[in-house]
């Protein structure tokens, strides 16, 4: 899941709604960041 996230981070994506709802279980939004937890239990952080 990580090296997925890694090499699609370098490319343009569209949204698939269906692939989001499988993948990730929750993101909770804070001030300055996102946490997003996906399905697998790997939880990475966004800066905003």
């Amino acid at each position: 899941m990580k090296a997925y996230l890694q090499e699609a981070s370098d490319a343009p994506i569209e949204f698939d709604e269906q692939l989001v709802r499988k993948l990730i279980e929750k993101v909770t939004v804070y001030e300055d960041r996102l946490t997003v937890e996906f399905k697998s239990g790997l939880e990475t952080d966004v800066e905003i």
